[in-house]
């Protein structure tokens, strides 16, 4: 059979840093839970719990509404590692 591999238990920074709210001004810290292609990264990667991913995903959304931060972004500057 084969060996299963064996996952390092992911912990929320959000709760670590002991943060009472996200301030969707603050870009550098909404970075951590997007993609390369800006697009928002599920909590099974990012080890958010549910609550501070909720709060996560609604200032991403400000920020984006407020062109903070892209919807998505330029084709032609993500190397894709696929080639």
């Amino acid at each position: 059979m084969a060996e299963r591999k064996k996952y390092t238990k992911r912990y929320c920074r959000y709760t670590e840093m002991k943060i009472d709210y996200i301030d969707y001004k603050d870009a550098n810290l909404l970075r951590h839970t997007l993609s390369e292609r800006f697009k928002i990264m599920p909590r099974r990667l990012t080890g958010n719990s549910k609550k501070w991913q909720e709060r996560v995903e609604r200032a991403i959304k400000r920020a984006r509404h407020m062109a903070l931060i892209p919807y998505i972004s330029d084709r032609n500057s993500v190397v894709e590692d696929r080639r």
